[in-house]
């Protein structure tokens, strides 16, 4: 069977000038089953346009969505022990590494830069859930610390887009270190007087969730982001009894608390320049108006 798909059918094809169709030309909405051109996806930031749900955004894409002009410098991805633990599940954990770099181009979970965002400089933090599930490792730590100390060395804030499963548990308790380095790193940049913002992505769960996620001045989130410590069904199980409808979702940690706005992923770069112009008190942008539209004076009663 291996010769006729690996060689036979490969000869045919050729023969007959037919060309392999990439599978993923067309994406289909979980909400809705709609089918949807990948080109139209990526156009439309990854947001389904009938439904508006928000599938995963690659952590490239994002920064250069968020950055004005897509213009923004790349921090280097820091080297760091590979495999410490010689680690094997199903798999060795370096054929895990090798393959995922070579899916994503990546050398680890993490991208990070520096640019401006509607005018203002800050340092932008991804997570690549395509890599190993976006979880957090020595690497990804070490990534995390160096764009904390950027910003710090910038004066400038710093924006994080989690997207995980959690801690890396090829790495063991060397990934759940990285809980407090990373947190450190943060508190650094809070003592430096910068704003830190974190816009919470599907998913957001496990350490990511227990440490740098959650310790933002200001929480946003994008719609219909699953954001947790544990999983739902793992809650269930252990309480033995059903969760809410919605529960871990951004609208519902809207509704108790937990977030301080669900934001749309069009609307982004505008909502952070607001709430970063609060933060550093910088006067807001002013708003042109067109003399045109502009409302006319209500009319004045007669007098009897």
């Amino acid at each position: 069977m291996n010769w006729i798909t690996n060689y036979v059918r490969p000869k045919i094809n050729s023969m007959l000038g037919r060309r392999e169709v990439p599978e993923n030309l067309w994406i289909k909405c979980p909400e809705t089953g709609e089918m949807v051109f990948h080109r139209d996806l990526e156009e439309n930031k990854w947001v389904i346009p009938q439904s508006g749900f928000h599938m995963k955004m690659p952590a490239k894409a994002r920064l250069k969505d968020l950055f004005d002009g897509g213009i923004y410098e790349a921090f280097p991805q820091p080297k760091v022990a590979q495999d410490p633990l010689k680690f094997r599940d199903s798999k060795k954990y370096s054929d895990r590494l090798r393959d995922s770099r070579a899916k994503t181009e990546l050398e680890d979970t993490i991208v990070a830069g520096l640019g401006q965002v509607q005018g203002i400089k800050l340092v932008a933090v991804a997570h690549e859930f395509n890599f190993i599930g976006g979880s957090l490792g020595i690497a990804a730590g070490e990534a995390i610390v160096k764009a904390f100390e950027r910003a710090i060395a910038e004066k400038c804030p710093l924006v994080m887009f989690p997207a995980s499963g959690g801690a890396r548990m090829q790495e063991g308790i060397l990934s759940l270190m990285q809980l407090p380095r990373t947190t450190v790193a943060l508190n650094m940049l809070k003592e430096a007087g910068l704003p830190y913002i974190v816009v919470l992505t599907n998913p957001t769960t496990g350490g990511v969730t227990a440490s740098y996620a959650m310790l933002g001045d200001i929480h946003m989130a994008e719609p219909g982001a699953e954001i947790g410590f544990a999983g739902k069904r793992v809650i269930e199980q252990t309480l033995r009894e059903k969760l809410p409808e919605g529960f871990q979702t951004s609208e519902y940690l809207l509704e108790h608390g937990m977030v301080d706005m669900v934001v749309k992923r069009h609307d982004i770069p505008e909502t952070l320049e607001r709430v970063l112009n609060i933060l550093m008190k910088k006067p807001a942008k002013a708003v042109k108006r067109d003399t045109a539209t502009e409302l006319a004076p209500l009319p004045v009663a007669a007098s009897a």
